[in-house]
């Protein structure tokens, strides 16, 4: 069975050495660290949650017991998936890091900025189907900023931020964990990257692994999303009464997204490596690309940290809307880092990959042309 990715692959993954910008996806934590975090304009009193490596929402008082919480993220547009799969995927994907902070998602302000290339059409599908899935989910698109440039290019065709008001003693923050929590991981692993492999590269993995795994990855796409997730874990109660702290999993993976939430709680962190789910066609799929599952995009899991008497609770209320789940981990004291142990009982420390090996991984495929 020819495999022309595989090698090229295999030396893309081994790269370690970036520059002083990645050259695909988020920033790095250092660059963070060093250039965004120390300048971030005025300092407001009413800011209750600001900026932070791991935190999906920011926080704003508006009024006595209220709160305003908002996110912002890309907007994309890749060409093999199509304009109604594509704003799906824009929706959801700023939709899911609304939810972890247990609010419904309720306005959107969106920034498209579009290749020179996009035919009126493409738009109208693409724009229809924004409006859809936020009416489906109960978002009121509030504004905006539409235009043509040159220089831009898909994947990437603008921003968009969403905004929710509610009472300020049911936001959770992924700062809001405490040492002994529970630390539940809903899914699996790499959902994001299966999805999204197995529909722009199906024939290429239908032909080097099996139908079956083709189109069982290809069925992920639609499960790049935790809003659901985010909702029913956090009806069980908030804070002291139940989940204290939400991540969904993006670049670097479900590891990342442990190791960020733990980090913005101030706490350490003990995972169990056995017990983070892979589907089984997310390993055949990852394996294929030469990609670590557990530190690839991961969009479509949702960490939770809990009050272990909620534990079983939360659970339930998963498994009542339908969304598997594993107990994988625990929050410790912070000075016990971040440690994962695998069967066999070795321990190694939970380390940010320097890129995500997705990304390579993807646009090396596109290079060679793969389908």
């Amino acid at each position: 069975m020819m495999r022309p990715i595989n090698q090229s692959l295999k030396k893309e993954s081994l790269k370690n050495s970036v520059p002083d910008l990645p050259t695909y996806g988020k920033i790095t934590k250092e660059i963070f660290d060093s250039v965004i975090y120390p300048k971030l304009g005025a300092s407001r009193p009413e800011v209750v949650v600001g900026p932070a490596i791991g935190v999906d929402t920011c926080a704003i008082n508006v009024a006595e017991g209220e709160v305003l919480v908002a996110t912002t993220d890309p907007m994309s547009y890749i060409p093999e998936l199509g304009p109604a799969d594509s704003a799906w995927l824009s929706v959801n994907m700023i939709a899911s890091d609304l939810a972890t902070s247990s609010f419904k998602p309720q306005y959107a302000i969106f920034d498209l900025n579009l290749p020179p290339s996009m035919t009126s059409n493409d738009f109208q599908a693409y724009w229809n189907a924004l409006s859809d899935e936020c009416r489906e989910l109960g978002i009121a698109i509030v504004g905006g900023h539409t235009g043509k440039f040159e220089g831009c290019d898909y994947t990437v065709v603008g921003g968009g931020t969403m905004f929710s008001l509610g009472a300020a003693n049911r936001y959770v923050s992924s700062k809001g964990g405490s040492p002994g929590d529970n630390l539940i991981v809903t899914k699996g692993a790499a959902i994001a990257a299966t999805g999204i492999l197995a529909r722009v590269f199906h024939n290429y993995i239908e032909k080097n692994t099996d139908t079956e795994t083709a189109k069982k990855g290809a069925e992920c796409f639609k499960e790049i999303t935790v809003v659901e997730d985010a909702l029913a874990a956090s009806s069980v109660g908030v804070r002291s009464a139940g989940v204290t702290a939400m991540h969904d999993a993006t670049e670097g993976g479900v590891l990342s997204a442990l190791r960020e939430l733990a980090a913005a709680s101030s706490a350490g962190l003990y995972v169990e490596k056995e017990k983070i789910p892979v589907l089984r066609d997310t390993k055949s799929i990852c394996d294929l690309f030469h990609i670590d599952p557990l530190t690839s995009v991961g969009e479509g899991s949702l960490v939770i940290a809990c009050q272990p008497r909620y534990t079983p609770d939360v659970v339930s209320a998963l498994e009542k809307s339908a969304i598997p789940c594993e107990i994988v981990g625990e929050l410790r004291q912070i000075e016990f880092r971040y440690k994962i142990v695998d069967d066999k009982g070795i321990e190694g420390d939970i380390e940010y990959p320097v890129v995500d090996p997705y990304w390579n991984a993807y646009y090396l495929a596109k290079k060679i042309g793969l389908n």
